[in-house]
Formats: structure tokens, C-alpha cells, sequence
């Protein structure tokens, strides 16, 4: 295979776990029985949509009877304050004493307090008598309906009434070794909005799905040494479901003329790692050193400048000045072959492409001898 020399993204490898951008349990805020429900089990809602209506006329009935009290409290309060002020001429003149006129003050005083505690009550009956209809607090999908018409429903109960997840946006969560981000620190930073690629664990594998980090965790898991993340994903196709796991791809930069060569191409030993190159029909072994992986393929931080031949299988039968013969399609960049032996001694060979009847015989030969 021909040693690659370009471009090579940093990519974080690592496995997430979709979730909703938003989820609500549904709960009711009075109890009551419930009259109706507006909406199926899967049903995509919008926000401020009917899902449950509890009966109203317990509710009503109350709010009718605090708004009696409250009118007739304030007739009281208004008689009283007349009261007040007639007495005070009185004071002026004589007639009653100080300690009346206390008394009448105090009285409204008391009254325009039970006046407030009034109205305070009316608002709250007025508030549960609107939320005996339950409306959606977010647009989203339902789920499971935990309640039929008839049931009666607890005010808080858990679990609720159901569950809506809003599906566009997703979120997917995963997290990253320390290793890994103190990497993604010093390359991007923390508050760069970094591309995340996404691929399902089921279905198509193909499908290559983006995102963008939106959320670094403030800590390091002490108990797992890795920092959690979140990425947006628009999800547009609802591709994407909560509970998924997925394949996460975290680019942080791109590495300008990187050499690369097939993961098989390089042998690590005690003394270091090395790959045969092909030059003037002879293998030649260079000392490399090895970089980061990246999928495949490794990048060499040193020992090889690009466009070399390197011999990817058959390493172990070679030496160094051995006589190569390339055989199949392996000359520049072609697909990768399997070296299948060599014939004998220092002439070990890497062959690997397509091969014949003839080359078979031949390699088979070479391994024999």
C-alpha cells in the first residue's frame, strides 16, 4: 500500500446514548375524576394542546361560594369603614369615647384583612378550576396513558398522567476518557461548538448523522475518570430515538500533511515499532514512531515522508534487504492483498491483490520451501 501524506481529522471515539432534548411527566395539579382524554397513546402534540380534562363542577361549585363570601365580606368591610368615619365626628364632639372609636377602627382593620384572605382564596379556585383541563407544557410525542376516563386522579400522584419527550432536537450523551479531553482542551478549547458525527448501532450503519457539542460536564467522575458531554442533534428525520445507542465521532482539528499507513503495515517490537518498505524490489525496514489511530489506519509522527510503498502482510517471513515480489494489484494504492509467504530465505515476498492459479502454487512452493 502507498503511504498516504494529507489531511487526518482528530476524532474522539465514543459510544452515546440518545435522549430527548425535553421530557415532562405529565401530572395533575387537583384530583378529581378524570372526564376525558383528548389524545391517543403516540400522538405528536403542540404545547398548550388538551390532554386530560377533569371533572369541572366540584371546582366550580367553590369558586361560587368563595365569590358569595368575599361580596358579602365586602359589605361588611364597607359598613364598617362608614362606621369609622361617623364615629371619628362623634370623638370630635364627645359623644362616644376613644376606646369606641379603637374598637370601630379595628374592626375594618380585621374585616379588610378577611376581604384579602378572600380574594387570595377566589384566585386559588379559580387556578384549580383551570387546571382541571391539562394541557401539554411542551410539543413533543406521548407515551404510555397510565389512566383511563372514570379513574381518579390524585393531584401530584406519581407515576404521572404520561410522558412527553420533544424528539426534535435530540440530545446524544456520552462521555470521554480524561485522557481524551484534556486532548480536546488543548486542540479546540471548551467553548468551541465542535462537530460530533453520529452512527446507529442498528440499522443503517452507513447513515452518518451530525451534531454539535453543546455541554461539557464541570467535573471529572471520580469514579470512572471521564467527563460527560452532550451534543445537539436537529433530528429532522427522527432518525434518532431516545434510549438509542449510538456510535459517537468527536472531530476536534484537522492534522495538515499527516502520514499515515494501514494499522497491519507496522510491527512493534521490544526495540520499537518499524515497517518493511518496498524499494528497488528489496524490502527495507525503517524504524518508525508511532502516532495516534485514526479507525484503519495509524498516524507515523516520524521515519516515513509519503508515497513510500509499505508491505502490509507478510512482515514476519522478511528481512531486512530481502527480494520482494509484488504480485495482484498492489503497485500504487491498490487494494490491499494478503503477503502469503516468499521463496525461501531472504527472499521473502509480500504478494497480495488478485491472485492466479499460478501464484498460488507459487506461494505455496515458497512456504514449503
Amino acid at each position: 500500500m502507498t503511504v498516504k501524506k494529507g489531511p487526518l481529522p482528530f476524532i474522539v471515539s465514543a459510544n452515546g446514548q440518545i435522549e430527548p432534548n425535553r421530557t415532562v411527566a405529565v401530572q395533575s395539579l387537583v384530583s378529581g375524576m378524570l372526564t376525558r382524554v383528548a389524545i391517543a397513546e403516540g400522538d405528536e402534540v403542540s404545547q398548550g394542546q388538551v390532554l386530560f380534562q377533569i371533572d369541572p363542577r366540584p371546582f366550580r361549585a367553590e369558586l361560587d361560594r368563595l365569590q358569595s363570601t368575599l361580596a358579602r365580606d365586602q359589605a361588611t368591610l364597607l359598613r364598617a369603614r362608614g362606621d369609622s368615619v361617623r364615629f371619628a365626628g362623634l370623638a370630635k364632639d364627645g359623644y362616644v369615647t376613644r376606646q369606641q372609636l379603637d374598637q370601630t377602627f379595628a374592626e375594618a382593620s380585621a374585616l379588610a384583612a378577611t376581604v384579602a384572605a378572600g380574594q387570595a382564596s377566589l384566585e386559588r379556585a379559580r387556578l384549580d378550576l383551570e387546571n382541571t383541563t391539562i394541557k401539554a407544557p411542551i410539543s413533543g410525542r406521548t407515551g404510555q396513558i397510565t389512566l383511563r376516563v372514570g379513574s381518579l386522579v390524585r393531584a401530584q400522584a406519581d407515576p404521572g398522567l404520561l410522558i412527553i419527550n420533544e424528539l426534535q432536537p435530540v440530545l446524544v450523551r456520552f462521555t470521554v476518557p480524561e485522557q481524551a479531553f484534556e486532548e480536546m482542551r488543548r486542540r479546540s478549547g471548551l467553548d468551541k461548538a465542535l462537530s460530533v458525527n453520529i452512527v446507529p448501532n442498528v440499522g443503517d450503519s452507513t447513515k452518518k448523522i451530525t451534531g454539535t457539542l453543546t455541554f461539557i460536564d464541570n467535573a471529572v467522575d471520580r469514579a470512572t475518570g471521564t467527563v460527560l458531554l452532550k451534543a445537539r442533534v436537529p433530528n429532522a428525520d427522527r432518525s434518532l430515538w431516545p434510549g438509542q445507542f449510538v456510535s459517537v465521532g468527536l472531530e476536534l482539528t484537522v492534522d495538515q500533511d499527516a502520514i499515515t499507513v494501514p494499522s497491519e503495515a507496522v510491527v512493534t517490537t521490544t526495540n520499537g515499532a518499524f515497517v518493511y518498505v518496498v524499494e528497488d524490489g528489496k524490502a527495507k525496514r525503517i524504524a518508525v514512531k508511532v502516532g495516534r489511530p485514526a479507525g484503519t489506519l495509524v498516524k507515523l509522527d516520524s521515519g516515513l515522508v509519503g508515497g513510500e510503498q509499505v508491505i502490509i502482510e507478510g512482515q514476519n517471513r522478511l528481512q531486512d534487504g530481502a527480494k520482494v515480489e509484488l504480485r495482484g494489484a498492489l503497485s500504487k494504492g491498490g487494494s490491499p492483498g494478503a503477503g502469503r509467504g516468499g521463496r525461501g530465505g531472504a527472499k521473502g515476498g509480500a504478494k497480495g491483490g488478485s491472485n492466479s492459479g499460478a501464484d498460488t502454487s507459487a506461494t505455496k512452493r515458497g512456504a514449503a520451501q
